[in-house]
This record gives structure tokens, C-alpha cells and sequence, in this order.
């Protein structure tokens, strides 16, 4: 079989997933549209993390396998691309996991025309990778863990690389990330009598004035990260000082030791305004994704197995992607594939209600499986 003959059942199989898109670990419909596809092209097929389904086909080597993994769940929002295939449940594929799945089912097709492999090989469909931390329920998983898998591999597609390329760098590839809410209990009275409250409100403002000057006074400028207060929520009318306040936000770093330094500076500020004006300030820390490290002898044998005019050396990316935690049990590379084409108007980034890609790149993502198959002996 050549990838060329995928095509159209490709396109058929990515449109299918794009009409039912699913939230993290409700994948329902998602997972049982894979399997059937899996279990009809003759794989061991089993499910993991609940709404997850792993794939295994064994070689006639004896070294470890390798993994492919792709995710599986979708965001919520109003789909705008005006497509016939388009969403309409309140929920979109804005982060092209309808087209990593694709990818790999058509990678799976491919290798289930090979009468005999030589390296044994998992396909993992991963639910839960947007913000719920999938990647660490599948390594609890038993039918995960029972493999030993030597390495693993991960595609995502990029709509700021050109169509037709494909990109990663070595090492530090995407950020950590935590999330923080901040929570301030003032006391409330009449606006035309601040001498007698607490405002929380002014409060809040000095936090935030005070938590930017982390990174631009308290981190090495070399170094690199962004902390950012997304959102705030307090007070009820106009005329009251506000009793209570909440802050959002976020912090990405690529150092673990910069990442606990700004958790610590963060306490004491809130700390010393707490000691400043009599009003109590607490922390929530969330811990989500490590950071991304790709394996450096991985990465180098990618890029050689590539053109020069195909492949791009990526910056770091401040977004996360809890592909990570694999990393911190095995070797792992992780890859970004180009969509972006103006002439056809496939521009639109990640996450926005617009966000679609040429069909095309589908079968180029299958062509770099085989060769990423072939380097390693599966094929």
C-alpha cells in the first residue's frame, strides 16, 4: 500500500471525528468510533485512562516497543469555520486533535498491510490533554505500564509553520506551567467611608503590580518567564468598598528552579501586604504540566531523517502540553507540523472558533510515522 491510497478514507475518517468533538475524559463516541476501526484493521486492542484506547501490535524482535500518541478530546465553543462537517454540540476540535487522531489511524492502517513487523509498536489515543492532565492518568494505567515502552513520539499540528515543513528543537521545547488563584478578605463598608474597611480591591491592584516585578527584578533576564494575571473577580456595587477579591493566573517557565523561586516570591509578597494593611491573603497553587524536554539523541535522529528545506529549529514555545509527563518516564520527542497556508486561508491559530487545516498535511503526518517506524526497525 502507498500513503497516497489513504487519502480518502483519511479525509472521511478525520471528518467524522470533527462532526463529535468531546470534552476531557468524555470521549464517549470518540473512543468507540477508534476501536472499532483499530479492532477491524486486526489489533490488540484495549482501553486505558477510561475514555482512552491503546493499540498493540507485536514484532518478531525483542527489543522494547516504541509509541505513537495522539490525543482525543476537543474544547468547548461555538464552531465558525462554516464547514459541512462542522461541530454543533458546543464543542470544537480548535486544537487539531481530530487531525492528530487521523494521523495515527492512518499510520495504523498503513503498518496493518505489513504481513510481519520486526519491533513491537503502540498506539496510544490519549483523552484528556487539554488542561486535564491525561498523559498522567495513562501512566497509571496497567495496559500502559505492562508494555515498558522504550520511547515515545507525539505530533501536533501548527498553523505558524508553513504547510509542508515540520518543526521541534532539542531539550526545552514547551513550557511548565502552574495556575494560582489569590484570595483576599478585606472588610467591607461604605465607599464614602474607606477609613473604616479594608478594600480588597486596592489590595489586589498592588498584588498585581507587585508579582510583574518578579520576572523583570528577580529573574535572571537570560532566563526566560511569563507570569500573568488573567482575571479578576470583586466588590458589588460602586458605592461599597470591596470585602473579597479573586485573582487568576498563570505562571510558564522552562526551569524547574525558576518555577519554585517565583512560587516562593509569590507567598511573600502576599505575605508582606498582608502584614501592611491587617488583611488576610491565601494561595491556591495548581500544579499541571512539567515541562516539555525533548530527548536530544531522539531529536537528532529526526532531523536526520529529514530535508533541510522540511524541517525548522523551533524557539521555545511558552504554551504547555502534558506530553511532558511521558518525558519524565522515558524518552520523548515531541513535534510540531506545519498547516499554515495563505493562499488557501488556513491561518487561524490553535483554539480560535475558525482554526481548520488542508486535508493534505494528514497524509504527510502518515509519511513521517513510516519514517520515524522505519528508523527504529518496526518496519
Amino acid at each position: 500500500m502507498k500513503i497516497k491510497d489513504l487519502k480518502e478514507d483519511m479525509i472521511e475518517t478525520r471528518r467524522d471525528l470533527h462532526r463529535i468533538p468531546e470534552p476531557a475524559f468524555e470521549e464517549y463516541k470518540t473512543s468507540e468510533y477508534i476501536l472499532n476501526k483499530l479492532t477491524a484493521l486486526g489489533y490488540q486492542v484495549e482501553r486505558v485512562a477510561k475514555t482512552g484506547v491503546l493499540a498493540f501490535r507485536k514484532g518478531t524482535s525483542n527489543e522494547r516497543p516504541i509509541c505513537f500518541r495522539a490525543d482525543m478530546d476537543a474544547l468547548e465553543g461555538e464552531e465558525k469555520t462554516g464547514l459541512d462537517f462542522a461541530s454543533t454540540n458546543g464543542y470544537m476540535h480548535a486544537c487539531g486533535h481530530d487531525g492528530h487522531m487521523t494521523m495515527l489511524l492512518g499510520f495504523a492502517t498503513y503498518l496493518a498491510e505489513i504481513r510481519e513487523i520486526k519491533r513491537s509498536i503502540v498506539l496510544l489515543f490519549q483523552p484528556g490533554e487539554e488542561n486535564a492532565g491525561g498523559a498522567e492518568v495513562v501512566l497509571k494505567d496497567e495496559n500502559f505500564k505492562k508494555y515498558n515502552i522504550e520511547s515515545i513520539f507525539g505530533f501536533h499540528l501548527q498553523p505558524e509553520i508553513p504547510e509542508g515543513q515540520v518543526g521541534s528543537k532539542a531539550g526545552p521545547f514547551m513550557a511548565q506551567t502552574i495556575e494560582f488563584n489569590i484570595f483576599i478578605e478585606g472588610k467591607g463598608c461604605h465607599g464614602a467611608q474607606p477609613q473604616n474597611g479594608i478594600d480588597a480591591i486596592f489590595i489586589a491592584s498592588q498584588l498585581v503590580n507587585s508579582y510583574q516585578s518578579i520576572i523583570s527584578r528577580n529573574v535572571d533576564p537570560l532566563e526566560s518567564a511569563v507570569l500573568t494575571i488573567g482575571k479578576i473577580n470583586g466588590g458589588t456595587v460602586r458605592n461599597l468598598i470591596a470585602e473579597n477579591v479573586k485573582l487568576e493566573g498563570t505562571l510558564r517557565t522552562f526551569d524547574l528552579d525558576i518555577y519554585e523561586f517565583v512560587k516562593q516570591r509569590v507567598v511573600k509578597i502576599n505575605q508582606g501586604l498582608e502584614a501592611m494593611y491587617d488583611v488576610k491573603i491565601d494561595t491556591d497553587f495548581i500544579d499541571f504540566c512539567p515541562p516539555v524536554v525533548n530527548d536530544t539523541e531522539l531529536y537528532e535522529d529526526f532531523v536526520a531523517l529529514t530535508d533541510p528545506t522540511e524541517f525548522i529549529e523551533m524557539k521555545p514555545m511558552t504554551i504547555t502540553e502534558d506530553f511532558s509527563f511521558y518525558q519524565r518516564e522515558m524518552p520523548g520527542l515531541f513535534l510540531m507540523l506545519g498547516i499554515k497556508n495563505d493562499a488557501k486561508g488556513f491561518t487561524y491559530p490553535l483554539h480560535s472558533s475558525q482554526f481548520n487545516f488542508d486535508e493534505e498535511v494528514l497524509l504527510y503526518g502518515i509519511e513521517l510515522y513510516t519514517r520515524i517506524a522505519e528508523h527504529y526497525h518496526v518496519i
